[in-house]
């Protein structure tokens, strides 16, 4: 039998730390069917890159950032605790160690989707870069074994 794997290389500049944390917590959200909403992901990446949001100049400055309010914030972090993506560290609420990143540096994710057939593997190489302006240059190779 043969296995087809396909491996896709896309690459993606982010501004600063913020945007590149919220892109990972989007794809984390869209890979485990979380459903989260842009309000939850703007929280967990700014929790992720600034700390707790225990912090009250952590919260007000979410809230100027992103014109919330403090109930707002109370309703994500119960809901996001539920979930297990926050955590209590002490009196603090934090994003959980798990899937928290140091996004001052770049981030390489691997991402294995498992479609399985018993099948010998053939690969498939996709490399792409994806610029700011969401435009994308594709380049194939594939190779058979």
């Amino acid at each position: 039998m043969l296995l087809i794997m396909i491996v896709q290389q896309l690459e993606k500049k982010s501004s600063d730390s913020l945007q590149q944390a919220y892109r990972y917590y989007s794809i984390l959200s869209a890979l485990n069917n979380l459903n989260l909403t842009e309000r939850e992901i703007q929280l967990i990446a700014f929790m992720a890159v600034k700390g707790s949001i225990s912090i009250m100049t952590n919260k007000e400055a979410f809230c100027e950032l992103y014109g919330s309010s403090f109930p707002t914030i109370n309703n994500i972090v119960s809901k996001l605790k539920q979930l297990k993506i926050f955590v209590k560290d002490n009196k603090d609420i934090i994003v959980n160690p798990l899937i928290s990143l140091d996004f001052t540096k770049d981030v390489v994710l691997q991402i294995k989707l498992i479609n399985e057939h018993g099948y010998e593997t053939i690969e498939y190489v996709s490399k792409g870069v994806v610029n700011k302006e969401a435009e994308s240059e594709i380049i194939s190779t594939s190779e058979g074994y």
